[in-house]
């Protein structure tokens, strides 16, 4: 039987995951029950199914055509009337002011929300009735309303698989297709999208971003309702396989677990991650309304938002506000101090600049997001991040992005004259959510409803300090990582560091090419095994091994094993918004572009220092099995050294996505956003 983890283009030869599955839970009567007679298949056994006609009288009326139009306008403008008229719009309403609504809706709900087809993750199962509201209230403002979708894969759905191998490069593709269809209704006045997860959300930002000329409008999707008291959230869910390997939960507990985590149908996960961490970025940008990122899916709260942005895309539009007047320079300088405010997720400095590269404005820098996390200490207490690690509806009601911005107000690190898609500028709008009745009954709402201190989620800077909150990320160097690497170092388990804020390690590297080797190593299964103490490398999966993979089974399977916060992460790979511990990532230059990670050996001493107070730190080879030296010999060692022999792209991986890797590296690469900048491109190939 081949291997049910085969993937991409040897999808063919492999056995489904769905047969995998099959064939260990349902019982063998079962399996075959349902199987289809090849005559059901071929022949229908309805005699309805031929009572059908051929032709119909087109619709009633006239289109409201003029003498100017059938001389001078494309004949896509007139057939496009005929089309609207045939799909059913009354041809008195053409004419009127016409907007485009892209979401990235996935599966198909009945009208009582069950399942008739599933969607690929709960973050785009219930977008489509954001699209609906904003649809009926364009309809209110006498415009008219189109709808497309290009929806989104789940990272957690493919954490180990080879579908992951496709995740990042996949928010590209969706952005350039979002973006051809936004050109591809040449008579649109303006865009809403509307956007959850991981590379949909970013995707629709870089697509919005791109259209300078015109009003856009972001709609964040939402969170998913927190569980109630005792239930694992949707990220420590994920590492039942890993505790049970390690008999820290019984069979039983890990399929009650699995089964509650999802709290409500809809909505990005509970935790501060890459789709919650986005939301937050699309509103502190200004391209989404205050007070919209992380409201809670399905609620009212949330449809109303989806009402107001329709509102203010046609207000954007009478007034002449388009998007590159709010995708500024300062409005991306105001969303690094909100990200610094907020603790997020690694993987936005992989779409922040993406974002901006599309806005057309300058790119943002290591330097840039160093200067802000050392302005900026981390105010918001939410998960992974801890100390508390409240759900992300408790951020929501806390007051959200506007109620962090009035303490980077105060502390004089925002641009108050950026506009927002709300026609107002930024010192305006906060302004107004400070005196508002909005703020006032959330918070109310957390304190009395929920039990939890408003002012606890969401501290002043003065009481994050006393919390011991400190600074979100950190880049260190080093002979392992020249060109860079990232650490997520608020994140960092605070038992294992220092006094003086600084985290120290030093111990045996365990080196892994793969994932797949590395989790089973993780659970005692594999031909080595991790241990307290190892730093486990993971390389050969950046952009030219795996498309850059999201490594979280990893991280969180450490995260919530006893003794995972004794062993830290070193990997040319990314990390998943939830991941947390003494994790680097991103480290480059990448081990298939001849970076030193691909020149480390089993046993080798690898040092880490992080100064979370500084933001400053080194990652190092410093000794092998022939003794403990320092940097100086690490550094002459790896010039010596030859890289691993087995060094090599992940055999299953797609050449979609090694296409992906070839133009981004010709863009700027990982730090520039793993966007495609086609005169970059276009010049390496002269």
């Amino acid at each position: 039987m081949a291997s049910i983890y085969a993937g991409s283009d040897a999808a063919d030869t492999s056995v489904s995951r769905s047969d995998f599955y099959n064939t260990r839970v349902l019982p063998p009567s079962l399996r075959a029950a349902n199987m289809p007679a090849v005559s059901d298949v071929l022949e229908t056994r309805d005699p309805a199914v031929y009572d059908f006609v051929s032709t119909k009288k087109g619709p009633t009326g006239q289109l409201p055509l003029t003498d100017d139009l059938l001389r001078h306008a494309p004949s896509g403008d007139l057939f496009g009337w005929s089309q609207n008229v045939g799909m059913g719009l009354n041809p008195a309403l053409l004419g009127r002011k016409e907007f485009l609504i892209l979401s990235t809706h996935g599966g198909m709900r009945a009208d009582d929300g069950s399942p008739v087809a599933l969607g690929f993750h709960s973050g785009h199962w219930e977008v489509g009735l954001l699209v609906k509201a904003a649809a009926e209230e364009l309809q209110r403002q006498k415009c008219i309303p189109f709808a497309g979708a290009v929806t989104d894969p789940c990272d957690g759905r493919t954490q180990g698989t080879a579908g992951m191998y496709d995740s990042l490069p996949f928010r590209n593709d969706a952005s350039m297709v979002l973006r051809r269809l936004m050109r591809s209704l040449p008579t649109r006045s303006g865009v809403l999208g509307v956007a959850t997860c991981d590379k949909g959300l970013p995707a629709m930002m870089m697509a919005l971003a791109s259209q300078h000329n015109y009003p856009t409008v972001l709609v964040p999707g939402g969170v998913m309702l927190a569980g109630e008291a005792g239930e694992e959230d949707t990220g420590k869910v994920q590492t039942i396989g890993a505790r049970y390997a390690h008999g820290e939960i019984t069979l039983e507990q890990a399929a009650e677990a699995g089964c509650h985590a999802c709290a409500s149908p809809g909505g990005g996960c509970q935790f501060l991650g890459t789709a919650a961490t986005s939301q937050v970025i699309g509103e502190a940008l200004g391209l989404a309304l205050p007070h919209s990122a992380l409201a809670p899916s399905g609620q009212p709260i949330w449809l109303d938002m989806a009402r107001r942005s329709a509102k203010a895309l046609v207000s954007m539009s009478q007034k002449g506000i388009t998007t590159k007047h709010v995708l500024t320079d300062a409005a991306f300088r105001n969303a690094l101090a909100v990200f610094a405010a907020f603790g997020g997720s690694t993987n936005l400095l992989l779409h922040t600049p993406a974002i901006a590269f599309m806005a057309g404005v300058k790119r943002p820098t290591i330097d840039d997001w160093t200067y802000f996390n050392r302005k900026v200490p981390r105010l918001v207490d939410a998960l992974p991040n801890g100390p508390v690690g409240h759900p992300t509806i408790r951020v929501f009601l806390a007051g959200g992005v506007p109620e962090v911005m009035l303490h980077l107000r105060d502390l004089g690190l925002l641009d108050l004259t950026a506009i927002t898609v709300s026609g107002e500028s930024l010192g305006k709008v906060l302004d107004w959510w400070a005196a508002s009745e909005r703020r006032q009954r959330l918070r109310d709402l957390l304190r009395t409803r929920d039990g939890v201190d408003p002012d606890a989620v969401i501290m002043s800077p003065t009481a994050a300090k006393a919390r011991g909150l400190t600074s979100t990320i950190t880049f260190p160097r080093g002979n392992l990582c020249p060109a860079g690497a990232v650490i997520k170092s608020t994140a960092i388990d605070p038992a294992v560091v220092d006094a003086d804020g600084v985290y120290r390690k030093t111990g045996p590297a365990k080196v892994f090419t793969t994932e797949k080797a590395a989790i089973a190593a993780i659970k005692g299964e594999g031909a080595k095994t991790v241990v307290a103490g190892d730093i486990l490398v993971l390389c050969c999966r950046g952009p030219m091994g795996s498309g850059m993979e999201e490594t979280y089974q990893l991280t969180s399977a450490l995260k919530f094993l006893k003794w995972g916060k004794q062993v830290a992460v070193l990997t040319d790979a990314r990390f998943s918004g939830v991941s947390t511990g003494a994790c680097v990532g991103h480290v480059s230059p990448e081990a298939l572009a001849g970076g030193p990670i691909g020149k480390l050996r089993d046993g080798d001493r690898v040092q880490l220092v992080i100064d979370r107070v500084n933001l400053v730190g080194t990652i190092d080879l410093i000794g092998d099995e022939t003794g403990t030296h320092d940097a100086e010999w690490g550094t002459a060692e790896l010039m010596r050294r030859a890289p691993r022999p087995d060094l090599a792209p992940d055999p299953q991986l797609p050449a979609d996505t090694r296409l992906w890797a070839l133009l981004q590296n010709a863009s700027g690469g990982v730090w520039g956003g793993c966007v495609y900048d086609v005169d970059a491109i276009a010049a390496r190939l002269r």
